[in-house]
């Protein structure tokens, strides 16, 4: 499948907002212990992808009633489905000026990701130099890695169940996926109102 970038700007997957909130202190303290333990910007993608599955939690997987969205709350609380997830990784990446796009399947209900574009990734690979990533977090049967070759994601569609991989890279979170996570007031809440079409 070849990917498509929502924006031509590179820049604009490399914002900060109120999401995406990438120069909180909190952020900014993740992004500098993962720094000093990493080398090189693959090494630092790789590390920041592998904290956000491993050390926080899928919130349906914890059994965790809270409902994150912000980048600097999922960091905080320790907490959030998929798409909250993908929200955290994404400033940790664009804080050390990593492109992050936000990309979604639709598994029945919408599964949130991102793609990542890192330096000598030339777009030879038919991708336009980016390769997807799912943080959700590995669980029995998932079993999610950071790659830039081959696709490692938690769930790969499968299109007789009529699931879909939407090729489009947005800038910012999907209006519908921020509107569920926003007005939920716990997950219990949230779960029957996932989007299940952008």
């Amino acid at each position: 499948m070849e990917l498509l970038q929502e924006l031509p700007d590179l820049s604009a997957y490399l914002a900060a907002d109120e999401v995406i909130d990438h120069e909180h202190p909190l952020v900014r303290q993740e992004v500098q212990r993962l720094k000093a333990e990493s080398g090189d910007a693959y090494s630092y993608a790789k590390a920041a992808f592998e904290f956000v599955r491993d050390a926080i939690p899928h919130s349906n997987d914890a059994g965790d009633p809270r409902v994150t969205w912000r980048a600097s709350d999922v960091l905080r609380l320790k907490t959030g489905i998929c798409y909250a997830k993908a929200h955290a990784l994404a400033a940790l990446l664009r804080a050390e000026g990593i492109p992050t796009a936000f990309c979604y399947q639709n598994l029945g209900v919408i599964h949130g990701l991102v793609a990542v574009r890192l330096p000598g990734r030339d777009g030879r690979d038919g991708q336009g130099g980016w390769a997807r990533q799912d943080p959700r977090g590995n669980k029995p049967g998932v079993d999610a890695r950071f790659s830039l070759d081959r696709e490692r994601l938690a769930f790969p569609v499968r299109p007789e169940c009529n699931e879909v991989d939407y090729p489009v890279l947005y800038a910012a979170p999907h209006p519908v996926v921020l509107r569920a996570l926003q007005t939920a007031t716990d997950r219990e809440s949230l779960w029957p109102h996932l989007p299940t079409e952008l």
